[in-house]
């Protein structure tokens, strides 16, 4: 067990029993109390919320306990929420932020502790670099106990609350949900067994619209599922439920609802590069909007290319919203995108939403009477052809250093017979090549993994990238 929490792309993540304990949940907790409370937002009190992990309703409770403590009122769920949910109540609220317990995609024995500031975000680099100081701190000074349960000021300062109707309300002023309960889609939901499940159903069926839903109780093992995250090999069901059914969509988001994968017509899982793009494509072409995208280095050329065509300004930010947002909210962007499936959207919060991007691709197929796979076309048709692929390299913390120093230290002239143009170090090593196809390595901030991504004009080439990519690593 290591004694150093550190906060990655999106908050801190421990096993369960491991690290992930009771008391280091408490130190995470003291230290969001003194940081709002040394940033005089203590009044303005403090949203907990959680999903549907193993005791993730009791790591919310035992943070809402000690932020009690400190004095600091909190609005706790009485059930599991997804994150952007847990989110927007901190703009409803006016609160001094949230704390979200959630591993998000993670494995079943993975927990997690996330806060987003008052400005209802993923926290920023400077705000998770001062959280860690804060813990450091605390673990100097012994930790938290834990709170007096019979302490009457815990009952008098958290309040069990339903963390949703301001959310769905603030849906409307987003997207047309009765437009969409009456376009006659047949729609398949697969909420992978978290926060997510029953929203996009309750949203939009009622009329001619109808949905299914799979995955829809709460099974903290995710079974059948390597981990609650929407991508092809977690969504074999989905894929075959589409095939049998018929339906025209098939939509998922993971395990706190806050990322979103989509199947076509005929069971095709899209990559979230795709998704990214034909997002765009929906706000720009469709909707007719305008305005700055951001993207992580790990994401399409795509949105580049949709850039230059309806000459709006693209930014490129290192891995994790708590880049991304923050650049949202400087450039007032109309979208922000990460290879993970994560998107935000201007005019709601600065963080992912995997349930409104559902609604804005379902509103995309109403809008334009177009297919998925049409879709897909209609896209390729405007940008070029774009295949990507990920593979993920399990990797022991003792083994991370060597493995990132051969990759820094390899300069190939070309890599899969394709000439290297560039090297890019923004977040990892990203080497590019003269026909706009790349290459990257990254050591994941949240899982003991390096990923190696790839994106390239056919599969073909893609693959060839990957297994070039994982020979290149192996050097040494």
């Amino acid at each position: 067990m290591s004694d150093e929490i550190k906060f990655g792309t999106d908050g801190w993540r421990g096993l369960i029993a491991d690290d992930f304990t009771f008391s280091n949940v408490r130190i995470c907790a003291q230290a969001v109390a003194e940081y709002v409370t040394g940033r005089g937002l203590a009044d303005r009190g403090v949203v907990v919320g959680y999903d549907t992990r193993f005791l993730s309703d009791d790591f919310a409770k035992e943070s809402a306990r000690v932020l009690a403590v400190n004095g600091i009122r909190t609005w706790l769920g009485i059930n599991p929420a997804p994150t952007p949910v847990v989110s927007y109540e901190v703009f409803c609220r006016q609160a001094a932020g949230a704390i979200v317990i959630t591993a998000s995609h993670n494995p079943a024995g993975w927990n997690g502790f996330k806060f987003k500031p008052e400005y209802a975000g993923s926290a920023s680099p400077e705000i998770t670099a001062a959280l860690e100081s804060l813990i450091a701190d605390i673990q100097q000074r012994g930790g938290v106990p834990s709170p007096d349960p019979t302490d009457a000021t815990i009952d008098d300062l958290v309040r069990r609350e339903y963390l949703y109707a301001g959310y769905v309300l603030h849906l409307d002023d987003l997207v047309d949900r009765v437009g969409l309960q009456y376009a006659g889609l047949r729609v398949v939901v697969d909420s992978m067994y978290g926060a997510g499940k029953g929203y996009v159903k309750s949203l939009i069926e009622g009329r001619s619209t109808r949905v299914n839903e799979i995955h829809r109780t709460r099974n903290p093992l995710f079974p059948g599922l390597d981990q609650p995250e929407p991508i092809a090999r977690n969504l074999v069901k989905l894929s075959k439920y589409i095939k049998r059914s018929g339906a025209d969509v098939g939509l998922a988001t993971d395990g706190d609802a806050d990322r979103v994968g989509v199947s076509d017509e005929h069971g095709n899982i899209l990559t979230p590069l795709q998704i990214f793009g034909l997002l765009a494509y929906y706000l720009l072409e469709v909707r007719g909007e305008r305005g700055p995208m951001i993207k992580s280095v790990t994401t399409t050329r795509m949105i580049d290319r949709l850039g230059e065509r309806y000459r709006v300004p693209v930014h490129e930010t290192p891995v994790g919203f708590k880049h991304i947002g923050p650049r949202m909210m400087k450039e007032n962007a109309l979208i922000g995108g990460e290879e993970s499936g994560g998107f935000g959207f201007r005019g709601h919060i600065p963080e992912r939403d995997g349930i409104l991007a559902s609604l804005y691709i379902l509103d995309l197929l109403a809008r334009t009477g177009r297919t998925m796979s049409q879709l897909v076309n209609d896209l390729y048709d405007l940008v070029g052809p774009h295949h990507y692929d990920r593979v993920d390299v399990p990797i022991a913390d003792a083994a991370k250093e060597r493995a990132r120093e051969r990759i820094e230290q390899a300069q190939p002239d070309s890599i899969a017979g394709l000439p290297v143009s560039r090297l890019d170090r923004t977040d990892g090593s990203r080497f590019e090549f003269e026909d706009g196809s790349w290459l990257l390595f990254r050591f994941s901030g949240t899982e003991p993994l390096m990923r190696i991504y790839a994106e390239s004009e056919s599969l073909e080439a893609v693959h060839r990238l990957l297994k070039a990519g994982q020979d290149l690593a192996a050097i040494g």
